[in-house]
């Protein structure tokens, strides 16, 4: 039995993504002034730091380009610093400035919230289960 194209786990996961990632988008604007790439990067070079721009695309789940762009903005607005990278002459370490990191905790805080008003009709322990869900689906399906 064929199922409906509306029916299948890629359109709707791929609809959830897009909805969310336009909802986001507005968000991110509204609340701390930054594109969602740059929120996005500005999120994990905070989390992660201090980290090449290849670790910022794949820990930021960006291609090498969105990445390379989004930190050039970031380094542009005073939120992120490029350094030599000790580990590789070619390229860069990507560190929060001062100012990065007044603006990470609220780009943190709203992605927090992004997340609960997507789950929010999900009970805390049926958040638990997709997020092990989740993580097995990602186990399974990223090549490492």
């Amino acid at each position: 039995m064929t199922r409906k194209l509306d029916q299948t786990f890629t359109y709707r996961l791929h609809l959830l993504h897009k909805v969310s990632d336009h909802e986001s988008h507005k968000a991110y604007v509204d609340g701390v002034g930054l594109s969602m790439s740059e929120a996005r990067c500005l999120a994990t070079v905070g989390s992660f730091e201090p980290m090449s721009v290849m670790d910022l695309a794949e820990k930021g789940n960006l291609n090498k380009g969105q990445a390379s762009r989004a930190a050039q903005g970031l380094v542009d607005k005073g939120l992120v610093v490029k350094k030599d990278n000790p580990n590789d002459a070619r390229g860069v370490a990507l560190s929060l400035t001062p100012q990065g990191r007044r603006l990470w905790k609220p780009t943190m805080q709203l992605i927090e919230a992004r997340n609960q008003q997507i789950l929010g009709c999900l009970s805390p322990e049926e958040q638990a289960t997709l997020s092990q869900w989740l993580d097995r689906l990602v186990a399974h399906n990223v090549k490492k």
